[in-house]
């Protein structure tokens, strides 16, 4: 990984902060009150009493960016970010095209709509990672040490999560051609871009990596880079082993298959 300093820079001051709150979180100070769910960053609670109370007198609510981060982690950290392992998810839906001329614009909206309530429900409620981005057909997310040691597993289980939610189970028709890819590796997570911005993001070659891993996953497949595979195996032992070759790179990158048959039980 790629060090950086442990104070900032004058380009990015608030670098310590931000490395912090990616790797260890901040325990909010309400976050003794009771009720779930709460931000996975500082773990202030967004619902029952606590919830409330925090809504009422502090303006505290889930982020409009990612609903599992409340406003306070994600919209009032300062520009900058810092440099921190990453797990990085992209999910794509396949034929897309196709799928809207064949649908027409109002139907293929309908899909769409669906697909995102149902990779909303898989992120949010079920693996609570933190969604970076929808475009389009495409969904980016991310995982990071802040949200516990099981973060690279949990970016894993969003993938066959989100799998399972648009049908790839044995004895079902997927409803969606969906295709999953993740890897990790250091991503510098932050703010940036024009002033005022709220959006957290990642940048960097692992987030490049994770997207063309993906590209190459067929409808149905979860591809594992081999990094974040070596975080898993124990889970998943003996997966076939698959050589790419990534637009943009030199040589070739090796990741696992993960497939519905493959998948633990629900």
């Amino acid at each position: 990984m790629t060090s950086t300093s442990s104070t900032g820079s004058a380009d990015n001051p608030h670098e310590a902060m931000w490395r912090d709150v990616l790797l260890h979180g901040h325990r909010g100070r309400w976050a003794f009150l009771p009720a779930e769910p709460r931000c996975i960053v500082c773990a202030q609670p967004f619902q029952g009493l606590g919830g409330t109370l925090l809504r009422t007198f502090t303006g505290y609510r889930p982020s409009r960016m990612s609903p599992n981060v409340c406003n306070m982690c994600e919209d009032v950290m300062p520009a900058g970010g810092a440099e921190v392992d990453t797990a990085i998810l992209f999910a794509d839906i396949r034929g897309s095209t196709t799928i809207a001329e064949r649908l027409g614009a109002t139907e293929y909206a309908a899909l769409l709509d669906r697909f995102y309530r149902a990779s909303s429900r898989v992120m949010v409620t079920e693996e609570q990672g933190w969604i970076d981005k929808f475009v389009g057909d495409e969904l980016m997310a991310l995982f990071i040490p802040a949200m516990g040691a099981d973060y690279r597993t949990r970016s894993v289980n969003s993938g066959i999560g989100l799998l399972r939610a648009v049908g790839y189970t044995p004895g079902q028709e997927p409803w969606l051609p969906l295709a999953v890819g993740v890897h990790a590796g250091p991503a510098f997570v932050g703010k940036v871009g024009a002033a005022g911005s709220n959006a957290v993001t990642a940048l960097g070659d692992t987030v490049n990596a994770a997207a063309r891993i993906q590209a190459q996953a067929a409808a149905g497949e979860l591809l594992l880079s081999e990094d974040l595979y070596a975080s898993v195996e124990h889970a998943y032992p003996g997966l076939e082993r698959r050589t790419l070759t990534l637009r943009g790179r030199e040589g070739t990158t090796d990741v696992h298959v993960l497939r519905p048959a493959e998948f633990p039980p629900p």
